[in-house]
């Protein structure tokens, strides 16, 4: 590992899987490890969103940058990120489904995504959440609003447009640039607002 502790990264079925495949790409060309969990509503997303089988896709991410991609089982709780006592790092869900923002508010734990968000909040490490769903039901934001309040980070998946993004690839660097911020992963994928052009 060349650049600290391993990022924890989980996709769920929400759609906007596209954000998730990102962040793993960016993180591994800055040199970050990252512990991938899948959730199995991805196997139906994957192909419908990004034309492909969620295992080649994962398999497209082993050689794309310097640091390594270790993929987990949704039901091996012997992952690091299952334990408080192993020297974890954030995770980051992206995309987040309203269904597993409940659960891990719940704190349900019933998949390794969901033990390892548990953790995180447990020990106050970095959770990021990336929903991506509209409209937000009460209930979806309540659920948020009290994540939040235990310490979850929420970006939502709406980027802004100052940036004079042109192409879909330069509205997901946009949430892609925001979350790699809070990870204090120095990247550079987007103008800043105030920056010349």
């Amino acid at each position: 590992m060349s650049g600290g502790k391993a990022i924890g990264v989980g996709w769920t079925g929400a759609s906007g899987l596209v954000y998730g495949v990102r962040l793993v790409e960016v993180l591994l060309q800055a040199g970050r490890d990252v512990d991938l969990v899948v959730s199995q509503a991805v196997a139906q997303t994957a192909p419908v969103e990004l034309e492909r089988a969620v295992e080649d896709v994962i398999a497209g991410l082993k050689d794309c940058g310097s640091g390594s991609l270790r993929a987990w089982d949704l039901r091996d709780f012997s992952s690091p990120l299952a334990s408080g006592s192993a020297s974890g790092g954030a995770l980051v869900i992206a995309p987040c489904t309203m269904g597993t923002a409940g659960r891990i508010l719940a704190g349900t734990s019933e998949t390794l995504l969901l033990r390892a968000a548990d953790v995180c909040l447990k020990e106050r490490r970095r959770l990021i959440l990336v929903p991506r769903e509209t409209p937000l039901g009460t209930h979806h934001l309540q659920n948020l609003a009290r994540l939040s309040e235990l310490g979850a980070l929420v970006i939502p998946a709406a980027p802004g447009f100052y940036h004079r993004p042109r192409t879909i690839a330069h509205l997901v660097d946009f949430i892609v640039q925001r979350v790699c911020d809070h990870l204090e992963v120095p990247v550079n994928l987007v103008r800043r607002w105030g920056a010349g052009d």
